[in-house]
């Protein structure tokens, strides 16, 4: 494969995924949305509820990981290169990313309708 083709990798992640592909992306969409529209209405980043939601960002990491290894047909055990253990590192950053976008927009939501 010599280029690297969005229908492919869709194709590729569906059939890893199933359905959970459609509700992850949506999270993913709704949870950045939300995370914009909270900085534009907070004018800023909290440093206190950023620092909370980076250290359950960890949890995040490490259940995107439990996820690879649940939909991949291959474990930690089976990673040999330098290129396995890329895509475990990219794939924990990003769970980690994610989750503590996630957890520090669902943190200002609450606290701003309290």
């Amino acid at each position: 494969m010599k280029d690297i083709d969005p229908a492919i990798l869709l194709a590729v992640f569906q059939e890893m995924l199933g359905p959970l592909l459609w509700v992850l992306l949506g999270i993913a969409v709704l949870g950045l949305l939300a995370f914009a529209a909270l900085l534009i209405r907070e004018k800023g980043l909290v440093s206190r509820r950023l620092v909370r939601s980076e250290a359950t960002g960890v949890i995040g990491g490490a259940l995107a990981l439990a996820l690879m290894a649940k939909v991949s047909s291959s474990g930690f055990t089976d990673a040999g290169g330098p290129a396995d253990w890329f895509l475990i590192a990219l794939v924990f950053g990003l769970g980690l990313i994610g989750s503590t976008i996630l957890v520090y927009t669902l943190a200002g939501w609450i606290t701003a309708r309290r």
